[in-house]
């Protein structure tokens, strides 16, 4: 409270008006803030009223505008993970739905018309597993990725595609890791794409616009720019600068360049022919007869090392650099990969068939196109290493739609080129048969002397068309890849008589198959037969071979065909076996949906933990929230009762200080006369 100051009865009357009005304006003042107070209900209405209680509140409303949105978050991911688990939940109801039938159908006297009708059945369902793989939430499409605003699942040439695209979206939790609010197109429903591997080495040669940024470099760190040196016949060094470099051809014209430059000065000639040009994969230098030419690293740099000039010395008998290994781009040209331009192929997938001519491809950019222009649900990726290529398989299918690629008659054989033949000499025998693999017969004994008897581990024969036969007897270790098998059958023809110019086993130029030719002069066909029960006969494709007497050649049906392992492609298996009636296809579609019962209830259970992340969390939170709120209120909010009586002693003071400013003082002027 301001109290007017005593001892003024001496001042001048200007002096008492300015120390009463200085008095009255802070009361006023004081006024004015206690009735700001209690308009806003609080005691800090800005940093000046106190700067350290102003700045602690600060703090706490920055903590509380994040767990403000943390909270919302919560509610997001709440109300998506409930509508993934309602999801999954009604997706295992279908699977379990679907296994019964299959363990039903598959019994000893249902009939063919009982099981017709279940087919019906069946496919009534996969319409309602398509419906629910295009449900949304409040994140959009809960199984289409990092993509959610669009349908993932859509039919596709008879068959189910999925075009969703990335893992999944997350969201901030301040958690130590976000929670998934979709899934991606590794999702429990039906999503998972089949890759066929590329299995040929694609890494181009070293071009002029080749750029830096694709090369991995002399020490497979990629490429340092800057400064080197080089020496000629160990002369002084001279630096060329290559700071700026963007492509292979910009470092060989820098070379270039200063080489001459050296050669103008010292009068000495360095290069000839072609100069600084490029051999495979490697930086290659002209040098003239007789000199020799080395490059160094300036200090701590590694430009020399990484673009492979460092190590060589460069002469006329060896010009090449180290191989700085260039990396398979989009922009690679074809012509950087040697042998030529492309041929055909043919694309098989979804019961159609297309030859995609690639002659006119200039880069592997021009190759994805094309193929994924075919229109039958393929798209066509770099692999990890940058050295080949893969093709995904988006289509889920029946059996009948498998997906292939094959040569094409007269294609060059591109498919083996690009190593994407889907039947090819390094493909893995295990992944025969929608990856079962093929059974063979092995370590079967004589029963009365218990030894192993090789004539019952035989698994077929092959009759040659002059009469002559000879047993095939396939070993684990022969069914590692095409490859080894082929060499198998190839080596027990040889050791039972039958020479390379009589029988051979290999691969078409033409539809996949395992190609058995024979000399073009035997009279009779080829025939196989199977042995001692082997399923190898039906895993090889050997029981619907066919023979071609044009070319002298059977050849096995493909049983290395792609499709994708998902709950569609098993629906569609069970709908097909119980319409065709096939009892052994409805026993393996009821397996592979068991194995997908497993795959729901483990998907489930992750969005089960996530959920329970996601309650306690918010528990947490507000629990954070309320403590900070009070924290808050204790430093901000006003106490109303102080403050209505610090008001009132304000107005008493104010009153007393107008009274004392409005009494008259007499002085001794007033009395002198």
């Amino acid at each position: 409270m301001s109290i007017l100051p005593t001892g003024l009865s001496r001042a001048p009357d200007l002096l008492r008006s300015q120390v009463n009005l200085a008095q009255i304006t802070r009361s006023n003042l004081d006024i004015l803030r206690v009735q700001n107070q209690l308009a806003t209900g609080r005691l800090i209405n800005r940093t000046s009223d106190d700067a350290v209680r102003a700045a602690s509140i600060s703090i706490l409303d920055g903590r509380l505008d994040r767990a403000a949105q943390w909270q919302r978050n919560l509610d997001h991911a709440q109300s998506s993970l409930n509508v993934l688990d309602a999801a999954l939940g009604d997706a295992s109801d279908t699977v379990l739905d679907a296994k019964t039938i299959a363990s039903t159908e598959v019994n000893f006297g249902v009939t063919p018309e009982e099981r017709s009708s279940q087919a019906i059945l069946v496919n009534s369902m996969i319409g309602d597993l398509f419906n629910l793989g295009n449900r949304t939430s409040v994140a959009g499409h809960i199984f289409g990725g990092s993509v959610p605003g669009r349908a993932p699942f859509e039919e596709f040439l008879g068959g189910y595609r999925y075009v969703g695209e990335g893992p999944g979206i997350t969201t901030d939790l301040g958690l130590d890791s976000g929670v998934p609010l979709t899934l991606g197109a590794n999702n429990a429903i039906g999503a998972t794409s089949v890759r066929v591997r590329g299995v040929a080495d694609l890494t181009p040669n070293l071009g002029g616009d080749t750029r830096l940024a694709d090369l991995r470099g002399g020490r497979g760190l990629g490429i340092s720019l800057g400064r080197i040196e080089f020496s000629v016949d160990g002369s002084a060094r001279h630096q060329v600068d290559l700071t700026g470099a963007d492509t292979a051809q910009d470092v060989a014209d820098r070379l270039a360049f200063e080489l001459r430059a050296y050669e103008a000065d010292s009068g000495t000639t360095v290069l000839e022919g072609s100069g600084v040009s490029f051999t495979g994969g490697a930086l290659s230098i002209d040098v003239a007869a007789g000199r020799s030419l080395q490059f160094f690293d300036v200090g701590s740099g590694a430009v020399a090392q990484d673009l492979g000039l460092a190590s060589p010395t460069f002469t006329d008998a060896a010009p090449g650099g180290t191989d700085i290994s260039p990396k398979l781009t989009w922009t690679t040209p074809i012509s950087l990969l040697g042998g030529g331009p492309l041929g055909s192929l043919t694309l098989k997938n979804a019961g159609n068939t297309r030859i995609v001519d690639l002659s006119s491809a200039e880069t592997f950019d021009d190759v994805r196109n094309l193929i994924e222009g075919s229109g039958l649900g393929l798209r066509v990726l770099i692999n990890e290493g940058a050295t080949g290529l893969d093709v995904l398989n988006e289509v889920s299918t029946g059996s009948a739609g498998a997906m292939s690629i094959e040569e094409t008659p007269g294609g060059g054989m591109t498919a083996t080129r690009l190593g994407i033949r889907t039947l090819a000499a390094e493909t893995r025998i295990s992944d025969f048969n929608d990856a079962k693999g093929v059974r063979i017969v092995d370590g079967a004994v004589d029963p009365l002397t218990g030894l192993p008897d090789p004539a019952k581990n035989t698994d077929f024969a092959i009759t040659l068309g002059d009469g002559r036969e000879f047993t095939v007897d396939l070993r684990p270790q022969d069914l590692t890849t095409v490859s080894t098998l082929l060499a198998r059958i190839n080596s027990q023809a040889q050791t039972q008589g039958i020479i390379p110019a009589d029988f051979t086993a290999g691969l078409t130029n033409g539809a996949n198959g395992l190609a058995f030719t024979q000399n073009a002069a035997f009279p009779g066909p080829i025939q196989v037969k199977q042995l001692n029960g082997s399923q190898s006969f039906s895993d090889l494709g050997l029981d619907e071979g066919s023979y071609d007497a044009g070319s002298a050649t059977f050849v096995s049906t493909d049983r290395a065909k792609v499709r994708v392992d998902n709950l569609f492609t098993q629906m569609l298996d069970l709908r097909d076996s119980l319409a065709g009636n096939d009892t052994s296809g409805i026993t393996l579609a009821g397996e592979r949906l068991e194995q997908s019962v497993s795959r729901v209830a483990e998907t489930r259970a992750l969005v089960g933990g996530f959920t329970q992340r996601v309650q306690s969390a918010t528990e947490r939170r507000q629990d954070q929230e309320l403590i900070d709120q009070k924290t808050r209120s204790e430093l901000r909010d006003l106490d109303y009762s102080e403050a209505a009586t610090r008001f009132t002693a304000l107005q008493t003071q104010l009153s007393a200080g107008l009274q004392v400013a409005s009494m008259s003082t007499r002085t001794l002027l007033d009395f002198l006369g």
